[in-house]
């Protein structure tokens, strides 16, 4: 069976009896064509089952009404739910969303951002860990504004979203210590990461200093992001001595639980864990797990808010946007457990 072949631009204005600009015009909203004129477009329009090409309708303004994400991790709960607030923004504005996904993986990262480049998306938002040196000099070729989601850059050249990690910690690691624990494990991603090494690992370093323990850097763990990782880590963080754990990531969270309970260590009366993405991972399982409780779908959606305002050439007031966290108190921490800033 033959194919049907889709209506083009050149079908409308024949059918119309009119010019090519014509048709464009009226596709685009532009309001000089005569009212008459333009019923009879739309008329053919919908006569012929005509659907412009979202490329070949910004050829003219030079924009595609196309934006890309860049995600580590298209399964993660954390990163999934900040692309719920990402494309309901987008779709707020009239702009589709070119999802790819690149395993956290700089060469891929690369990749996608040069390839989304290609597609001529009128802007990128970037999530995940890290940006190295090579994804940031492939962002600086891109001839389109970029935002990051929940991602950090050490010197903040790149307008971005997120919470305060350093605070968050702190204000974890201190009500933790305030329970009684003088051996408060950290496990976090690599340290050559910013966000990790300088908000996440400081934050727990001020802490220590502020409740008058001495840092001991055998109490610092890193952790790829996922269950088994946290499996492999807490037989580590049991070696140390430590008696509470913070994690970066909810599945490591889990694992660092599990572990404790299947060696007969009772959560929390001998062993407290505070995790950091409260997504549902954190809440459906029992004991539920105490997090730091980040506004992820807000992150999101005001990150798309400043890529919508920089597409049009506005002027941010503010590159560097901080969103409020809280505390939620669950069944890995002792009730008593007192958050102070």
């Amino acid at each position: 069976m033959k194919k049907k072949q889709s209506a083009t631009i050149y079908d409308v204005a024949s059918r119309v009896g009119v010019s090519l600009a014509t048709v464009s015009r009226v596709v685009n909203g532009n309001t000089n064509v005569r009212e008459s004129t333009k019923r009879k477009v739309l008329a053919a329009i919908d006569e012929l089952g005509y659907h412009p090409n979202a490329v070949a309708r910004g050829l003219a303004s030079k924009k595609t009404t196309t934006i890309g994400v860049v995600m580590p991790d298209v399964t993660d709960m954390y990163y999934s739910e900040l692309a719920r607030g990402i494309d309901d923004v987008a779709n707020m504005y009239h702009y589709d969303v070119l999802l790819t996904n690149t395993d956290e993986d700089p060469v891929r990262e690369t990749m996608a951002v040069n390839n989304l480049a290609t597609k001529q998306v009128d802007g990128i938002i970037f999530m995940g860990n890290e940006l190295d040196r090579e994804v940031l000099n492939t962002i600086a070729s891109v001839d389109a504004p970029v935002v990051l989601a929940g991602s950090l850059t050490s010197d903040g050249s790149l307008p971005s979203v997120n919470i305060d990690y350093v605070a968050a910690i702190r204000e974890s690691t201190k009500a933790l210590i305030r329970n009684g624990h003088q051996r408060v494990a950290l496990v976090i991603g690599p340290l050559t990461h910013a966000i990790n090494k300088q908000y996440r690992l400081k934050g727990y370093q001020d802490a220590l200093e502020e409740m008058g323990i001495d840092y001991d850097e055998s109490l610092v763990f890193t952790s790829h992001q996922d269950y088994a990782a946290g499996m492999q880590v807490a037989e580590r963080v049991t070696a140390a001595k430590a008696t509470a754990a913070i994690t970066y990531d909810d599945e490591v969270a889990l694992g660092i639980m599990n572990y404790m309970i299947d060696k007969g260590v009772k959560v929390p009366d001998d062993f407290e864990v505070v995790t950091s993405n409260n997504t549902k991972f954190a809440i459906v399982t029992r004991p539920a797990v105490t997090s730091i409780s980040q506004p992820k779908y807000d992150i999101g959606a005001v990150a798309m808010r400043m890529l919508t305002k920089l597409m049009n050439n506005e002027i941010l007031e503010d590159t560097q946007i901080t969103l409020p966290h809280t505390i939620e108190r669950r069944g890995t921490t002792k009730n008593d457990l007192e958050i102070k800033m």
